[in-house]
């Protein structure tokens, strides 16, 4: 079955009760049974729902795995693979990553005596140098959020064989639409489903795929013992988002190379970061690992001025300011200030995260009024 074909019919099957085509809401928390033990393989919505169920099946299909998970949130999902350690392990991520993801890292799960090295991933080599014996996971982000730099995933699987590593995989940027690390090697593959899957900019949730059935036994585990699932509302919402999920990707590929190759010709643009430009980083493994280079991009204006860009954000009138990436609505996003709050300045300016930088996730919208609306916010500069 092509990936298509798999967002609308992977891992589905007819509702057996009545035949309904789409799943239905099972809006309940427990089960009758006939004698103790005595269900229909669902006892408690912690940890089973029939709604849930259809989406985890879903989300197993379309990253090509054997199992699929569903939590409450992305950081709920990241949650329970760094529970899968113990106090000692040592965990090397790519230090250009979501702020929520460094900010569980940091302040959470560190003083619970889990290490975390922080290191450029754009040379596998850098990676290596950083393993040890208590190294037990590699967590990436391609592209990465907001810099959108370019990680090769089967170099990085090779090595994490090597050394008997786990490596984790947050997809959220590329959807599986364009790239699916379980192919290329890694272990895990994480989602803020919040985000492409399901696509409407009214949900938040996140998941987890893989293939390993033992590894997938100690996350269903951890997921039933912590509970931070998601309910069969939002499970819903996902799975109808799912259904249309490539051709919302496609479209956002369209606009996204429009909006990018726009803003690289203005004059009062500094740099684009968009993985589809022959001169961005490591954009022969993009071409090798995606289908396509999406709709998310970043950008900085001359000058590096903070006053500048946060006029242009403030006065976009299609380009919604707004936390969040992946709706059908275009939304723009000041990362300093935003989603990279809670990174150091001297740390996030490392990576590229100045104070001028705004990220842009290009929606569905005509890309001629998207491209006049930053037309004449950037005139006002």
């Amino acid at each position: 079955m092509k990936f298509n074909t798999k967002t609308i019919h992977g891992g589905q099957e007819h509702d057996p009760a009545y035949g309904a085509v789409m799943p239905p809401i099972y809006q309940t928390s427990t089960y009758a049974q006939s004698t103790p033990g005595g269900h229909k393989g669902f006892e408690y919505s912690r940890t089973h729902n029939p709604t849930r169920k259809a989406l985890e099946n879903a989300f197993a299909s379309i990253e090509n795995g054997n199992y699929g998970l569903a939590f409450g949130s992305g950081l709920a999902a990241i949650d329970a693979v760094i529970k899968l350690l113990e106090p000692g392990d040592e965990v090397i991520s790519t230090n250009d990553l979501y702020g929520g993801t460094y900010r569980l890292f940091k302040h959470v799960f560190e003083k619970f005596g889990i290490k975390f090295h922080f290191v450029g991933m754009e040379s596998v080599a850098n990676v290596e140098t950083h393993i040890n014996a208590n190294t037990k996971l590699i967590w990436t982000e391609t592209p990465t959020n907001p810099m959108l730099n370019i990680i090769d995933i089967k170099a990085l699987a090779t090595v994490a064989k090597k050394h008997n590593v786990l490596l984790a995989v947050d997809n959220t940027f590329a959807t599986p639409y364009l790239q699916r690390p379980l192919d290329l090697g890694a272990d895990i593959v994480m989602h803020s489903a919040t985000k492409y899957l399901g696509g409407h900019s009214d949900v938040v949730m996140g998941a987890l795929m893989l293939r390993d059935k033992e590894l997938a036994e100690k996350l269903y585990f951890i997921q039933n013992a912590s509970g931070a699932v998601c309910g069969p509302q939002d499970s819903f919402l996902v799975l109808r988002g799912i259904k249309t999920l490539h051709i919302r990707m496609q479209r956002h590929c369209e606009n996204g190379k429009a909006v990018a190759e726009f803003l690289a010709s203005h004059p009062k643009i500094e740099k684009v970061y968009w993985p589809g430009f022959k001169t961005h980083p490591n954009h022969d493994v993009a071409k090798q690992q995606m289908e396509g280079f999406g709709g998310m991009l970043s950008f900085t204006t001359k000058g590096n001025d903070y006053k500048k860009s946060i006029k242009i954000v403030e006065n976009l009138k299609i380009f919604t300011l707004a936390e969040s990436l992946g709706g059908v609505e275009s939304l723009s996003g000041h990362p300093a200030s935003m989603t990279h709050a809670s990174i150091p300045k001297e740390e996030r300016e490392k990576t590229g995260v100045v104070d001028s930088l705004i990220r842009l996730s290009v929606g569905i919208e005509d890309h001629e009024d998207l491209i006049n609306d930053l037309k004449q916010a950037l005139s006002l500069i």
